[in-house]
């Protein structure tokens, strides 16, 4: 059976650098699917500058990730949600602090949820970011720990048509592109890495339909302005693969949408709240 350390709790990483440029930015926006039609996401001299999708947040998180303690089996370490908090816009390029520590660890039972926070900050000490992680450690629960908050469900309003909707679909080669990003799980792209996660084919990086949920939200009810995006919170319900054409839904609720992203055959996103100013 999985053992959980609940040690490793509170415990907050060293600081790591994150030194990018314009093309760091445009990689992850081309990784999400971005075109030339979106031209202030891929080009460095587009009029009024280059603007970074806020979900760009979670490529220099991801290199200050938290120690889940020793002898951790990877293969049943799920990703159930992804949360970006942003407080100032992120800049094109220079240098990003991150620090990270594993907030809570909840016993479900059947398994155990892992919360992740990485916190991201200029060389100044300007706070930019905060991403969230909750990650499902299966069998890993009955371990006698607190069970935590029950989640609430959002769902869109029954019967009501959305108040925006863009579909894309997702390019044959979209994962083996977001995962020059820094997200280099073979299951992404090796067929026999699939398999064994139980997969006929490779899927879609979780974190790549996040970030084209995210384009979508920027390109449609915030006309373009990156720096309106002051938090998303999604979960991720089924996988998506390369072929398949996803559909990014939001419904207008007080200060923001709710978002439910989909594919043909399934919601891929669910729970998902952003707030926006």
């Amino acid at each position: 059976m999985p053992r959980v350390d609940l040690s490793v709790i509170d415990k907050k990483t060293d600081p790591v650098v994150f030194d990018y440029n314009w093309k760091d930015v445009v990689l992850y926006a081309l990784g999400v699917g971005a075109t030339p039609e979106e031209l202030p996401l891929v080009y460095e001299h587009a009029p009024g500058g280059l603007k970074v999708l806020p979900s760009f947040c979670v490529v220099p998180a991801m290199r200050a990730f938290p120690k889940f303690g020793d002898d951790i089996e990877w293969s049943l370490m799920l990703h159930g949600e992804q949360t970006i908090r942003l407080y100032h816009p992120i800049p094109p390029a220079g240098k990003l602090i991150q620090t990270g520590v594993i907030t809570d660890i909840f016993d479900k039972g059947k398994g155990a949820v892992y919360h992740a926070k990485i916190s991201g900050t200029s060389e100044e000490g300007t706070h930019i970011y905060d991403a969230h992680w909750a990650i499902f450690y299966l069998g890993a629960g009955g371990f006698g720990g607190d069970p935590g908050p029950k989640a609430d469900s959002i769902k869109p309003p029954e019967g009501i048509k959305p108040d925006f909707s863009f579909s894309c679909p997702v390019a044959e080669n979209q994962a083996a592109l977001y995962r020059l990003s820094g997200d280099l799980n073979p299951l992404h792209l090796d067929p026999a890495a699939a398999k064994r996660g139980g997969f006929d084919r490779p899927i879609l990086h979780g974190l790549c339909t996040y970030g084209i949920a995210t384009r979508a939200i920027v390109n449609g009810p915030l006309e373009g302005d990156v720096n309106r995006l002051k938090e998303f919170k999604a979960r991720f319900s089924s996988a998506v693969y390369p072929g398949d054409i996803l559909t990014t839904e939001g419904w207008k609720n007080g200060s923001g949408y709710i978002i439910q992203a989909r594919t043909e055959n399934e919601v891929v996103l669910s729970n998902g709240v952003a707030i926006v100013k």
